[in-house]
């Protein structure tokens, strides 16, 4: 065990040495390089980067166990954060990054020319990123406590140490190559375990083409048992909350100012556009592989697990019992463990999987390194988008505007390291588990931003009040809701994980009721909506499409 711990940690020590070098090598030496890499990432490149950074520890960790503990369920996490990405990329991301500013809430305070709005976006946005950023700490508290074999909340704390150091350094530059390297090095962790497995059970080293049959097989299982079907529908949850949850994922990962401004990072609408390809390609092995996981892992534990003697359990179990997220407990004194005596926490199936299989040690080890990755790139992102939130949007365009760069990117490293600690000492005892509190990050940025980013692109009638009233109503209403459905009051028996689906819908309706009921927006804002649609080699203006040489089109 000793052994095992020791080559886990230089793993994980070794590709945090990797990190930081990247980020040395990268510094951010202007505000440029410090917000949007000073727009000059490849869009092949980019895409890996927005894989790695959307690649969270709900996504490596967390995913696969909601899907093993809700089944059919549990889909909605894979559809709506896949269907995400193409909204974003055709709806969105090619016009924010035709208007060429740093961060979402600089954006919406130049298209609707509001330092009000802006404030209220930059404010938002803070919130959202916190929410975000507790789940990545709380993952790498599961990932260090089950490597030192200690509580997570101790994991928690070294977590924050780590991610306070890494981040600071590099700025978006740095945190963009970064990137990189952490999905190839996840990419790999998560795939490899998975192979093995299959061939373990399956003698098919394919797991995407062979999980069907083993969840087949934990049918039959389970209705010996008499459970609900693992992939019969609506069992854990109603049609509502289905729905619900997979649109306030799809609106929420569109809306994310953290993903969004990564789009930032290339140099025209054409790699913007590229670069959300890329990254669906990326996202999609993961994502294609966390069924596989939670199909494997559920057979696992129902065939190889329960059904055991309680003093002749497999020997990796006791480790996980020593962090608090596997438990046992003979209730009816029989001596042998049932399945409905076994409580296994959902953010261990992968960390799990390698041991379950007997891999050894080296895999174990690169398991834990790609979750801290996974950890790590996620929050790096978040941690850059709340100190722009700060020091851009606030200090520099509202509080400040004749700031040095010095002054703009200490102001930033701050902010990075504020918000980290603060983040920490709430992830000591996360209010859920990292796909629930990541889930409620999407809601909100959906019931705050995306009908506000829609409606200002697509609709050039969208006006200041508007997006003031709807950017205010919608992060309140969706806010409101989530605290209402965790104390047991819901509306269609929608959870507070679907909350977007509230909060979305009452912004729409409140952002186009007061625009049409207030003046209309100047005519250059106007104009300004209509020149998004066009490629930049095109520009509208006086009433004509031009090209940017200067000559009628």
């Amino acid at each position: 065990m000793e052994s095992q711990m020791l080559v886990s940690l230089g793993l994980i020590l070794a590709t945090f040495a990797l990190y930081i070098v990247i980020s040395v090598y990268n510094r951010a030496r202007a505000t440029s390089d410090f917000y949007v890499a000073s727009r000059g990432i490849p869009p092949m490149w980019n895409g890996m980067a927005i894989g790695g950074d959307w690649m969270s520890a709900a996504s490596f960790i967390g995913m696969a166990g909601t899907v093993m503990a809700l089944g059919y369920d549990g889909l909605p996490y894979i559809m709506g954060w896949t269907g995400g990405f193409l909204l974003l990329t055709f709806l969105l991301a090619p016009q924010l990054r035709k208007y060429g500013r740093f961060t979402v809430p600089e954006f919406i305070g130049d298209r609707f020319e509001s330092n009000t709005a802006q404030l209220i976006a930059a404010i938002a946005t803070v919130i959202i990123s916190f929410t975000y950023i507790i789940g990545q700490l709380s993952g790498s508290g599961v990932v260090i406590g089950r490597l030192f074999n200690i509580p997570s909340v101790y994991g928690t704390m070294i977590g924050v140490v780590i991610i306070a150091i890494y981040a600071t350094l590099g700025g978006m530059k740095g945190v963009t190559w970064t990137q990189v390297a952490q999905y190839m090095i996840l990419i790999v962790a998560y795939i490899i375990p998975i192979v093995f497995i299959s061939l373990q059970i399956t003698s098919n080293p394919i797991p995407w083409l062979t999980y069907g049959g083993i969840v087949d097989r934990i049918g039959q299982i389970d209705r010996e048992l008499g459970l609900s079907e693992y992939f019969a529908p609506f069992t854990e949850s109603d049609k509502s909350q289905f729905l619900a949850l997979m649109f306030t994922l799809m609106v929420g990962t569109s809306a994310l100012p953290h993903v969004i401004v990564r789009f930032f990072t290339v140099s025209t609408m054409k790699a913007a556009r590229w670069s959300g390809a890329f990254a669906l390609l990326f996202i999609g092995i993961l994502y294609l592989s966390a069924p596989a996981y939670a199909a494997f892992s559920r057979f696992i534990l129902m065939t190889q697990v329960a059904g055991s003697p309680m003093n002749e359990l497999p020997a990796w179990t006791q480790s996980w019992m020593d962090t608090g997220l596997l438990q046992t407990a003979d209730q009816n004194g029989d001596g042998i463990l049932q399945w409905t005596e076994l409580s296994v926490g959902e953010d261990i199936v992968v960390m799990a999987t390698p041991e379950i299989a007997q891999l050894g040690m080296f895999v174990i080890g690169l398991v834990a390194a790609g979750a801290m990755a996974a950890a790590l790139s996620t929050a790096g992102g978040l941690l850059i988008t709340i100190s722009s939130s700060f020091a851009h949007d606030i200090y520099y365009r509202l509080i400040k505007p004749d700031a040095s760069d010095a002054k703009r990117l200490r102001a930033g490293r701050i902010a990075i390291v504020l918000s980290t600690v603060i983040a920490g000492l709430v992830a000591l005892d996360p209010p859920g588990v990292i796909t629930q509190i990541v889930a409620w990050a999407f809601a909100l940025a959906g019931g705050t931003f995306f009908p506000v980013l829609f409606l200002g692109i697509w609709w050039k009638r969208m006006n200041t009040q508007g997006a003031v009233a709807g950017m205010i109503t919608g992060l309140a209403c969706t806010l409101s809701y989530i605290f209402l459905a965790m104390s047991g009051i819901t509306l269609l028996g929608i959870q507070d994980t679907g909350a977007g689906l509230i909060g979305v819908p009452i912004n729409f309706l409140v952002c186009i009721l007061v625009s049409k009921n207030t003046p209309a927006p100047p005519q250059h804002l106007q104009d300004d909506v209509i020149d998004l649609r066009y490629p930049e080699q095109m520009t509208y203006k006086d009433g004509e499409v031009w090209i940017n040489d200067g000559t009628q089109n």
